[in-house]
């Protein structure tokens, strides 16, 4: 589903495992959440780095529906949305 998301709905998903054990008891999870707290909360500060905005015309300023995004070095170009 990542893949299928990542090529056709340009949404970027990630899996994160924070231990080998899928199942960890409940007894275990404050220290998980404790190994891994700092990492989880400098990955949601860095989730917006990039370029973002509007796709607009450069006479009218109107905003361009389904314009192609090409990033040099890139093989994934972006089409904007509505």
């Amino acid at each position: 589903m990542q893949d299928y998301n990542y090529v056709w709905a340009d949404c970027f998903e990630i899996t994160l495992e924070l231990s080998c054990c899928k199942y960890p008891p409940a007894s275990e999870l404050q220290q998980e959440w404790e190994n891994n707290r700092e990492s989880l909360l400098v990955f949601i500060e860095k989730v917006h780095i990039g370029v973002k905005g509007f796709v607009r015309d450069a006479v009218t300023g109107a905003g361009l529906e389904n314009a192609t995004i090409v990033v040099a070095g890139i093989a994934h170009n972006i089409t904007a949305g509505k």
